[in-house]
């Protein structure tokens, strides 16, 4: 079933995309979002949830904007719910793509039981915005400024790369800065594609998220937290 494209579902409020919350409004009245022009009140969010948001493992896939907010960090799946919902905040109309990509991407940033427990395609996401007539991906914001810069110098001749979350032809060079085109990260390691989806809470009621029972609990207890200081050893070098 396609997602409905009128601007009313594009831009409601959900559970996940709970903007309304006083966390996000604050965000958004504080920097002065809602004043900018259409492109810049674009760039603002992104950079936002790309720099902001450090690239890390929360509890689960299917976690509320305001509670990736206040946890500060975020991948693919919980940074993108964020970001849909500080868009659809500030007018912007925007929709869920969802895939899986193969864990091999997360070499690197998942190591020794963390990567074994890890199902072998993962939930992956990213955001679609509509803006001067067409729509746009939104993937790039996955991996923070300072973690990208750290595994660029780890692998400064890497050109395709696939490991540490990343998943691009060009590492040096990945396009994810928001210029009014589409951005990528892990794009290169999609291996299936669910299709679109209204808002996030609209995909996981279908597809469900990544772990489920004792993997899941394991993962929210013990893993994520090893996972999580192995990504802050890569990015502080």
């Amino acid at each position: 079933m396609k997602p409905d494209t009128s601007p009313q579902k594009l831009l409601a409020v959900t559970p996940l995309l709970d903007f309304r919350h006083p966390a996000l409004q604050k965000l958004i009245d504080e920097r002065g979002w809602h004043v900018l022009p259409e492109f810049e009140r674009i760039g603002a969010a992104y950079d936002f949830v790309r720099n902001e948001i450090a690239f890390g493992y929360n509890a689960s896939d299917d976690l509320s904007a305001s509670r990736v907010l206040a946890d500060g960090i975020g991948q693919c799946n919980t940074k993108g719910t964020l970001l849909m919902a500080l868009l659809r905040a500030v007018g912007i109309l925007c929709r869920f793509h969802g895939f899986t990509i193969d864990k091999t991407l997360q070499r690197g940033a998942i190591t020794g039981l963390a990567f074994l427990l890890a199902p072998r395609s993962i939930i992956h996401s990213w955001v679609e915005i509509y803006f001067e007539g067409r729509w746009i991906n939104l993937e790039g914001f996955i991996l923070d400024a300072r973690y990208l810069a750290s595994l660029q110098q780890r692998h400064p001749a890497a050109t395709r790369f696939c490991g540490y979350g990343a998943a691009t032809p060009n590492l040096g060079n990945p396009p994810v800065e928001w210029i009014g085109t589409d951005t990528y990260i892990q794009k290169d390691g999609i291996n299936h594609d669910f299709g679109l989806f209204d808002s996030p809470d609209a995909f996981y009621a279908r597809h469900g998220a990544n772990l489920s029972g004792f993997k899941r609990w394991l993962y929210q207890h013990v893993v994520r937290h090893w996972m999580n200081r192995n990504v802050a050893k890569l990015r502080t070098g």
